[in-house]
């Protein structure tokens, strides 16, 4: 195992841009390692309803389970809370022109997608999710 790929004390995972290139897709490298994202209505995990946890696609640390998930309208995936509050981590982001908030995976930094103010009771936020970003493992 190179060094870049050992797990640090703090359970934080490091990779070079190479070793990340190498393991996901080009769709994923761009969204989760620039920050990009998927056109909205397009995302292979926008109309699952099946019963599970959502792993990040690239270090497989959970991140939202299935019964937080919502219809949102917006045309990505959206919960209204995550596993737990130490699995996502939340940065200013001012890109674009506007103030959001980005959603990364507290593990390895994987750019997730945004939160916003605006989702259902009881937290009353939406974390709009890329699905390339994620992973559904299949029971």
């Amino acid at each position: 195992m190179a060094e870049t790929e050992k797990v640090e004390k703090a359970g934080k995972i490091h990779k070079t841009e190479a070793e990340w290139r190498a393991l996901l897709t080009p769709e994923q490298f761009h969204i989760i390692r620039e920050k990009g994202t998927e056109r909205p209505f397009t995302g292979a995990l926008l109309n699952n309803h099946e019963d599970g946890t959502y792993h990040c696609a690239a270090c497989d640390a959970p991140l939202f389970t299935s019964d937080k998930k919502f219809e949102s309208g917006s045309g990505w995936p959206s919960f209204w809370l995550p596993v737990s509050a130490e699995a996502i981590e939340a940065h200013e982001d001012n890109s674009l022109g506007m103030q959001r908030i980005e959603v990364t995976c507290a593990r390895c930094g994987a750019h997730l997608g945004h939160l916003f103010p605006d989702g259902p009771r009881p937290t009353g936020m939406r974390y709009c999710i890329n699905s390339a970003s994620l992973g559904f493992p299949k029971g």
